[in-house]
């Protein structure tokens, strides 16, 4: 008589090689066949509701979905004739927003900058956050840039060794550009200065924007540039220049706009080649906080998107360590391990509110496996940009 065997392993990650994608490759294509083929030299299977998931990078890039420095300032020149404007909350990135920064000054005649402090909304530091206890500002305080200068402006991050106040400056200067810069956590400050407004914050910036409104500013959001192509650019309809990175030094790479049809195609292929139903996914950054440099890693404006159907909503499960401490504490061995596996199968489809829930992750499905995703294929030189992950949906009572 054969031996049943046993499960031992849960949720496997594998980071896929590829080739090196470029502008007009089939991605789709590229995708599926660098799964099989890594299914074939490693010797793994595929089943039904393993994730594949595609990093928003190389989808941006087979697509073309690129604007130059030059189309910034033509789009930014259309939205503020006036040549002067404030910007708002920028996060303090040499990736993110310099080249932004670069198409913006390039158009404009000059620029009011408010930074918040002690850091942007990501977590990237502008000044040393126990200096700022012990002088004259607050929270509240508005910090004019001489006085940052003098109390604050030696401060370098500890990461990258730069001070980004110098560093935007140089920036702005080499565009012809005037800039001055103040440091304020209230948005409307913005408007001592001037009252054409662009909102440059990524997360809160739908609140900026109606703050501002409401006090009277003109005022327009980076996802409201570029939402549509401008003099033959690259475009994304939702969230405009949010999302983009630096490409070279004229050139920026936009937050891609077809990942919806990607993701489908890619469901549909796999589907064809394996007989399983497997989920799809593009993603970017991961939702996850770095406990050193205090960095929120997610400067693009969603971590996921596009996705397919099955990978809606929140993880619904039970806390095991909750149930066995409480309804099942005087059992061990096989005993709990039966009665435990009944629990998980006869648990409700809706457990919000419930204790046996209590601790889990409470976040959306994608959210989390883009936060999986992003570790797993980092941003460097792993040349790994899909991701197939297996076993996540599984749980302790799958066989």
């Amino acid at each position: 008589m054969e031996e049943k065997k046993i499960r031992s392993v849960g949720t496997v990650v594998r980071g896929i090689r590829t080739p090196i994608i470029k502008e007009g490759d089939d991605l789709t294509n590229i995708v599926v066949d660098s799964l099989l083929q890594a299914s074939k030299n490693e010797g793994f299977s595929f089943r039904d509701h393993d994730v594949v998931a595609i990093t928003e990078a190389v989808v941006g890039i087979s697509e073309g979905n690129y604007a130059t420095v030059d189309d910034i300032a033509a789009a930014i020149q259309e939205k503020f004739p006036s040549g002067k404007i404030g910007l708002v909350f920028p996060i303090l990135s040499r990736n993110r927003f310099s080249m932004i920064l670069k198409g913006i000054a390039r158009g404009m005649k000059s620029l009011t900058i408010l930074l918040s402090f002690p850091s942007d909304e990501v977590g990237n530091g502008i000044m040393d956050e126990h200096l700022l206890e012990t002088s004259p500002y607050h929270l509240g305080s508005i910090i004019t840039e001489e006085e940052y200068q003098t109390y604050f402006g030696s401060w370098v991050h500890p990461f990258t060794g730069i001070n980004m106040v110098d560093f935007y400056r140089g920036i702005i200067e080499k565009e012809d550009c005037d800039v001055e810069f103040v440091f304020a956590n209230n948005p409307t400050e913005i408007i001592s200065y001037t009252n054409d407004v662009l909102s440059c914050d990524i997360h809160t910036r739908q609140h900026t924007k109606k703050v501002l409104k409401e006090a009277g500013a003109n005022v327009y959001g980076l996802d409201d540039l570029l939402t549509e192509p401008f003099n033959g650019s690259g475009y994304n309809p939702l969230y405009g220049l949010l999302g983009s990175n630096k490409a070279t030094e004229e050139r920026l790479k936009l937050f891609p706009k077809t990942g919806g049809q990607l993701v489908i195609a890619v469901q549909n292929r796999l589907l064809e080649k394996t007989g399983k139903q497997i989920e799809v996914m593009v993603y970017g950054d991961g939702a996850f906080k770095d406990p050193v440099g205090h960095i929120w890693e997610l400067a693009d404006p969603v971590v996921s998107p596009a996705y397919t159907s099955g990978l809606e909503g929140t993880p619904n499960e039970l806390k095991l360590k909750y149930i066995s401490d409480n309804k099942y504490r005087d059992l061990r061995g096989e005993a709990l391990k039966e009665a435990v596996k009944n629990e998980i199968r006869s648990k409700k489809d809706n457990l919000k509110g419930k204790m046996v829930s209590q601790g889990t992750t409470p976040r959306r499905i994608t959210d989390l496996l883009g936060s999986l995703c992003d570790l797993t294929s980092g941003s460097g030189d792993k040349g790994t940009p899909i991701v197939l992950v297996q076993g996540y949906f599984d749980n302790y009572a799958d066989e």
